[in-house]
């Protein structure tokens, strides 16, 4: 992406993210005093004083490890992400800036399994092509060129993969063969994860190569002096979902803030005033959710799977209600991290051209002593308060709360943890002139 496209995309992001907070604070119904009287506080509480990720450890992930051996890390210690660590690192270097590369979670494995797919979607329609005389290596560029896909060398690869295999298993192109992921796995059916997952360079793909290629979870940390309001602005307006805390000066980072973390901290505090007296607010005096039912984005249980994650990649959202029905009957929920269960369970999988949202939902349910508790989809009511609505979030361990409404429990709304966070603060005039300033600060130094 040129200098131009980069500036375009980032103001794109920046008037997204102003739009959304003006859309959370145009619909609160809170008293203004109350709403700056918090803001105020949370600006003067330091980052210092934030309660330290569960065991004082940080997990953090080399970016020589492998992505599948990423994805299990992340599964056994159920987390969402981590931090990246470059193994080149000097063993007496003080420096955190020469210590991490960047942050990888889901939705970054996501995004490569999809673009992977993808381009093996293409390749396969280029079979005809290559036994016309184009070369398989040929095909591969191609598809590079065409998708805009980082890494010519590993998708050049995968291209390759993907007509070996689909000639090894007697796999013909035909004609009106997409380039989107779900029918990459409807006609490359059992040898997908051959390509995706068993053959080279694919099978010892490294979390760098993921990192540098997708950057949807930036490291941008805050310092150890810097406030709560500066987290809390950035958990919500400016959509980041961790925020890594340094000590300027020394190599490891102090703590590692989420989305999740806030609002276990935020029920915490039930019982004080302040927050007692939001809390009890039902959830329609704070215009949640904020969105209409139209806006909803939803998978129905009958979709197949791949259909799913590509629409949480397609719309840049974490998860998606299952439903069924004419009115939307919420029946489950699919969320980005479930892709782990593709990834360390492909065996249980082999059906995939066939495999409906509803038949993976079933799977992961009958396997779920050995992979992890399957949480059924959370909902509250339009009525429910804030309050309600929090201590579900904290409790259940979830990142989004799905409203619904009448005997069906048609779904009408999602309220997911930024949205929560937003509704206790509000970014005062030019208050991240020094935080921004503090970052560039810190990135022109590397």
């Amino acid at each position: 992406m040129d200098k131009s496209a980069e500036k375009k995309k980032e103001s794109a992001t920046a008037t997204s993210c102003d739009a959304y907070f003006e859309t959370v604070q145009s619909r609160k119904k809170l008293p203004r005093s109350l709403q700056e009287s918090l803001t105020a506080a949370f600006a003067k509480i330091p980052v210092s004083t934030f309660p330290q990720v569960p065991g004082g450890k940080i997990i953090d992930i080399s970016a020589d490890t492998s992505i599948a051996d990423a994805v299990k890390i992340l599964s056994e210690s159920n987390i969402m992400s981590a931090p990246v660590t470059n193994p080149d690192t000097a063993v007496n270097s003080s420096d955190w800036r020469e210590r991490y590369l960047g942050i990888i979670d889901y939705s970054a494995v996501i995004l490569w399994v999809l673009e992977s797919a993808e381009v093996a979607a293409f390749a396969l329609s280029a079979t005809s092509a290559t036994a016309a005389g184009v070369g398989a290596g040929a095909v591969g560029a191609i598809g590079a060129v065409a998708l805009g896909a980082t890494g010519p060398a590993a998708v050049a690869g995968l291209a390759v993969a993907a007509v070996g295999a689909a000639v090894a298993g007697g796999v013909a192109a035909e004609k009106g063969m997409g380039k989107d992921a779900p029918t990459a796995a409807s006609h490359l059916g059992d040898d997908f994860y051959k390509v995706i997952l068993e053959e080279e360079p694919f099978k010892s793909t490294k979390v760098r190569e993921v990192v540098k290629s997708f950057r949807s979870t930036p490291f941008l940390p805050v310092a150890t002096d810097s406030t709560m309001l500066t987290v809390m602005l950035l958990l919500s307006k400016y959509r980041m979902r961790n925020v890594p805390v340094i000590e300027p000066g020394k190599p490891s980072m102090k703590n590692f803030i989420t989305q999740s973390a806030i609002i276990k901290g935020l029920e915490g505090c039930r019982g004080r005033d302040w927050f007692d007296s939001i809390a009890a607010h039902p959830i329609s005096d704070l215009g949640l959710p904020f969105m209409s039912r139209d806006q909803l984005i939803s998978i129905n249980s009958s979709e197949l799977i791949l259909e799913a994650f590509k629409r949480m990649k397609d719309h840049k959202i974490g998860g998606l209600p299952v439903v069924e029905g004419s009115n939307k009957k919420i029946v489950g929920n699919i969320s980005m991290r479930d892709i782990r269960y593709l990834l360390l369970k492909p065996e249980l999988f082999s059906n995939f051209r066939n495999l409906t949202v509803k038949d993976f939902i079933k799977t992961i349910a009958s396997i779920s002593q050995e992979v992890g508790k399957v949480m059924p989809a959370i909902t509250c009511k339009v009525e429910s308060t804030l309050g309600d609505v929090i201590h579900n979030l904290a409790s259940k361990m979830v990142h989004r709360i799905y409203v619904v409404t009448g005997k069906e429990d048609e779904v009408v709304g999602v309220i997911t943890l930024r949205d929560v966070i937003s509704c206790f603060i509000f970014e005062p005039a030019n208050y991240f002139d020094d935080y921004f300033g503090f970052s560039a600060k810190e990135l022109l130094k590397k």
